[in-house]
């Protein structure tokens, strides 16, 4: 049994995008015709074992995004739920907030992917690499040139292993040219640091974690 969650954000973000962002959530903006998180729930529906679908973000449950919600569970005959969040909590916030819907029916794994990524989806090969060598999460990597690579999360990993060895959200500096997708795998283990990770970051006055900084991931990546 598998699981998706997909982080939507909320109306604070999607500057760029104004005015058309006044009027629809960014996670609805058409890209090649059809609302952007689509192509996410697609990806996710044609993986074998995906049980259920779940949004995480803090935007008003408005009729938008209540009727794209119906029509999705109807078109890929899948649970699609959304989960609103009382304020922004981040990545590991998120996750660690709704961890028993998460978790509920004990799921062997779940993706997470940010919604404003485009992207393949090798959700599958994805799968794949994690059943052959299991890390408490897995993330999906590309490379850049130099200059790009500033702009995106960096991973240094073991080139034998593949296992994360250093990671630097869009660092001042070259740190490498390995950038994060913002596509993930999770074993359900891997949120249990992440109660660390949350309540340390809370009593800091932070709510968000960058993944790369938890212990044991590992990368595949996207050529």
């Amino acid at each position: 049994m598998l699981k998706a969650v997909i982080l939507i954000g909320g109306p604070q973000k999607g500057t760029r995008f104004r005015p058309l962002s006044f009027e629809v959530p960014k996670p609805l903006f058409p890209v090649a015709g059809v609302p952007m998180i689509q192509h996410h729930i697609e990806a996710c529906a044609q993986v074998p074992g995906m049980q259920e679908i779940l949004l995480i973000g803090f935007y008003q449950p408005d009729e938008a995004l209540t009727q794209f919600l119906e029509a999705a569970q109807q078109e890929f005959n899948l649970p699609v739920r959304y989960l609103q969040e009382f304020a922004p909590l981040g990545t590991g916030g998120g996750l660690y907030h709704f961890r028993d819907q998460i978790l509920a029916g004990a799921p062997e794994a779940f993706f997470v992917l940010n919604a404003d990524v485009c992207s393949d989806f090798p959700l599958s090969a994805m799968l794949e690499a994690h059943r052959r060598q299991r890390h408490p999460f897995l993330l999906l990597g590309t490379t850049a040139n130099r200059t790009q690579s500033l702009n995106y999360g960096c991973i240094v990993e073991n080139p034998q292993t593949h296992e994360v060895l250093h990671y630097v959200e869009k660092p001042s500096t070259f740190i490498s040219d390995i950038i994060n997708c913002g596509i993930y795998l999770f074993s359900p283990e891997a949120l249990k640091p992440l109660r660390d990770v949350f309540q340390r970051n809370q009593q800091d006055g932070q709510l968000e974690e960058s993944p790369g900084s938890w212990p044991g991931a590992g990368t595949i990546r996207l050529e």
